[in-house]
């Protein structure tokens, strides 16, 4: 459901940074940026709420299992980039 309040923009944003900046920690040992990590953690959240929804997974509810869920896309986003920069 896309943000139709202030408040929600505020958390997704909040979400996308967070979930960015662990994944970074977690891959490169170091982050992207302030907006580097906001556009991974965001693309992320897309990413890891599809993959539970194809999984049939229903992801933990709140602020924190929204998190966990964006770290999961996230992490398979750079995952993913990483690999294939591999293979260039």
């Amino acid at each position: 459901m896309p943000p139709t309040e202030p408040r929600s923009l505020v958390g997704w944003i909040l979400i996308g940074f967070l979930a960015g900046w662990l994944a970074g920690l977690l891959t490169r040992g170091r982050g992207f940026g302030c907006l580097g990590n906001i556009a991974v953690g965001l693309l992320g959240a897309v990413i890891g709420g599809y993959l539970f929804h194809l999984l049939g997974v229903r992801g933990p509810a709140g602020f924190f299992g929204s998190l966990f869920v964006a770290l999961v896309g996230a992490g398979v986003l750079l995952a993913v980039a990483n690999f294939l920069r591999r293979a260039a």
